[in-house]
């Protein structure tokens, strides 16, 4: 018998053994995990996890870390706050840290929340927004603002006071002298942010992923001129410290904040008792989409400011307060129909309208469905019953298909051949998963294409940058790219009060631009991977624009920088009935349409390969790679063993070391002039 209890004692030991293992596995794997995520979210500002399946993550983490706390280690993520400092700015350290809050799922952790409370004492309860930003302190020294800084790892920061100085609802002078640090989120409002994107897309550039991501990255920029160009804003929510001065109540302090002339946070509300601050929580989450900014959930604070001392803190979180993470809602409803979206770029997107259905707060009637591999992946049809999924402030998307209801009703979804609203081509190129439209005077494109056409890259007509096309196309004064050529004075002096000069000098831009190399316009056209540089030897080799577009694709395809995939974006460009119109109009108008640049007979550099790198001081990149290709050689971005000579100016990076690895010639400035004697 005794033997018997031994033996099972030893195998109840191997299941401890077991289990322990399996736990410090899963263990070690969501650290991992969490970590790497982290990282991309704090120290990156980028975050590819929803703060759900994050927050998730972490939750699981902790009650393993419970169920096992001898598997606890310094270097777990529930051991840290935040990310850390990086080595590009001044440290700061903070007097009073930084720290996280304990995120709460559920109403009955809120409950379990205030009977903790309650068993120190009593106490009303602040329920505020939690912004979705970037946390930041801010300091006061006799009313003057002294200094900005990040919330780092909680202990240590990032000193951001250049650039929290070009926030405009931070106060650079408070109304009182005061010595005082405050806590607020920095964040950029939900119209400010499409905005920011709407404008990006004109201008080609790469759009932002979110707006807490926007915010902080913004924040964190090492020049203040670019996060002065950012629609920055902050809230404040707690004071960290302050001389002379004290208060009873948080709610007391965040008034007095308000009255000092700080941005608070909007919505805080003081309820006696956690149900009504649990209706309060309700509140929010039932009108966030109505919000000017996104949130991440709700807080849930002790407004007793003598109470929070006798809580205290663990080196993390502070016992007083909690976040309320609002779970994503997820509803069925029906597929009607799949339409496509023409962007700003051309890019052609498939939206799914859908049976009206309220979704965490807001009727969701329509949603993306990104491109045509998505629509694939999922096997969508149209008249599908599916699940739509939406947490927080993030987009509704088509979390599931539900495909055992199918009745047989159901249709497949193509994407077009034509553009849905000008008609002309559509095409998806091999490696892309985006469908464009090919028409140069497709209205959906046309504010893109203007400002394209005008910028320094294409005819260089100075004066007309975004936002005066936006406000002359939005005005039905232009409408595409030969428009800009029939303004006239009165047309631009309209846009701005006593607007004549302004006028004036725009519509002798615009006359100049008329004289623009043939490289200029065909640069200015934004054809599909027709930059400056293919723009230029297009220009060289075919001399007039009708050459150009005469050429056949067999001709094409046979240059040497020029690819069958480029061959064909040129060659059915040109083919277009929206081109062929835009460059009739252009002609009318008087733009020059052949290459003004005389043909070098010196040929010193003819198939020499140049890469530079640095900065020189007597000409620009563009100046030396225009004396370059007028020598007849070429330049590249990368170093390789096909390179030739790298011109290194001062500091000089990466480049200069790989060609010292490869062995390529390294030449300087001085070098380069006696070359081009």
């Amino acid at each position: 018998m005794k033997g018997q209890i031994g033996f099972d004692n030893l195998i109840d030991t191997e299941k401890d053994i077991s289990a322990k293992k399996t736990a410090k596995e899963e263990i070690d794997e969501l650290k991992e995990k969490i970590n790497y995520y982290s990282k991309l979210y704090y120290d990156e500002d980028n975050s590819p996890l929803s703060d759900y399946d994050y927050d998730m993550m972490m939750n699981r983490l902790k009650a393993l870390e419970k169920e096992n706390p001898e598997l606890i280690t310094v270097d777990s993520p529930t051991q840290k706050v935040g990310g850390k400092a990086r080595d590009d700015f001044e440290k700061v350290v903070h007097e009073v840290p930084l720290q996280s809050l304990q995120d709460v799922f559920s109403y009955d952790e809120l409950y379990e929340f205030d009977k903790r409370i309650k068993q120190t004492g009593d106490t009303y309860y602040c329920v505020e927004t939690k912004i979705d930003g970037l946390s930041c302190a801010l300091k006061y020294e006799n009313g003057i603002l002294v200094q900005g800084a990040t919330r780092g790892d909680g202990q240590i920061g990032e000193d951001v006071t250049e650039n929290v100085k070009t926030i405009k609802s931070i106060p650079h002078k408070l109304k009182e002298p005061l010595n005082i640090t405050v806590r607020g989120e920095v964040f950029i409002s939900k119209e400010e942010f499409d905005k920011l994107n709407e404008e990006r897309e004109v201008l080609g550039k790469p759009l932002f992923a979110n707006a807490r991501n926007t915010a902080a990255g913004s924040l964190r920029q090492l020049d203040p001129k670019i996060t002065k160009e950012r629609p920055l804003d902050i809230y404040i929510f707690n004071v960290q410290k302050a001389e002379n001065k004290t208060w009873n109540s948080h709610y007391e302090e965040l008034n007095y904040l308000a009255s000092l002339g700080f941005n608070v946070v909007p919505f805080r509300k003081l309820c006696k008792t956690i149900e009504e601050a649990i209706d309060a929580v309700t509140e929010i989450g039932e009108n966030r989409e109505k919000l000017g900014f996104g949130i991440d959930g709700a807080v849930i604070k002790v407004d007793d400011l003598s109470l929070r001392e006798k809580l205290g803190s663990t080196f993390k979180v502070p016992k007083w307060a909690v976040a309320y993470k609002y779970p994503p809602e997820r509803k069925e409803t029906v597929v009607k129909d799949i339409i496509c979206q023409v962007g700003r770029t051309g890019v052609i997107t498939p939206m799914a309208i859908l049976e009206p259905v309220k979704v965490a707060g807001s009727t969701i009637s329509k949603t993306t469905l990104h491109n045509e591999d998505f629509i694939k992946e999922k096997d969508l049809k149209i008249g599908d019953k599916v699940i739509i999924q939406k947490q927080g402030d993030v987009i509704p998307e088509v979390a599931e298909v539900l495909k055992d209801k199918r009745d047989g009703s159901e249709k497949d979804f193509e994407m077009p051949k034509v553009c849905p609203v000008c008609g002309a081509q559509a095409v998806r190129e091999e490696g892309e998963s985006a469908v464009r439209c090919t028409g140069i005077e497709c209205p959906a494109k046309a504010l893109r294409n203007i400002v394209h056409f005008a910028s320094d890259s294409g005819m260089d007509i100075e004066g007309l940058g975004y936002k005066i096309v936006e406000q002359l196309v939005d005005r039905k004064l232009i409408s595409n790219i030969a428009d800009i050529y029939d303004l006239k004075l009165e047309d631009v002096a309209s846009l701005k009060k006593n607007g004549k000069k302004f006028a004036q000098n725009l519509i002798d831009a615009i006359e100049d631009s008329k004289n623009r190399d043939l490289a200029n316009l065909l640069s200015a056209f934004g054809i599909r991977h027709v930059g400056n540089k293919l723009a230029k030897n297009l220009a060289k080799k075919y001399k007039t624009l009708d050459n150009l577009m005469n050429a056949e694709m067999t001709n094409l395809a046979g240059e040497s920088d020029i690819g069958e995939i480029i061959a064909d974006s040129i060659y059915t460009f040109f083919r277009e009935e929206q081109t062929l119109d835009l460059i009739k109009r252009l002609k009318k108008a008087g733009v020059n349409t052949v290459s003004l640049k005389e043909e070098s007979e010196d040929n010193r550099f003819d198939g020499m390969t140049f890469v530079l790198t640095g900065s020189l001081t007597n000409y620009t990149r563009e100046e030396a790679s225009e004396i370059i290709e007028n020598f007849g050689g070429k330049t590249s971005s990368s170093v390789s063993k096909k390179t030739t000579y790298v011109l290194a100016g001062e500091d000089a990076g990466s480049k200069l070391t790989k060609a010292e690895n490869l062995g390529v010639k390294i030449i300087s400035e001085q070098e380069f002039e006696e070359m081009i004697k």
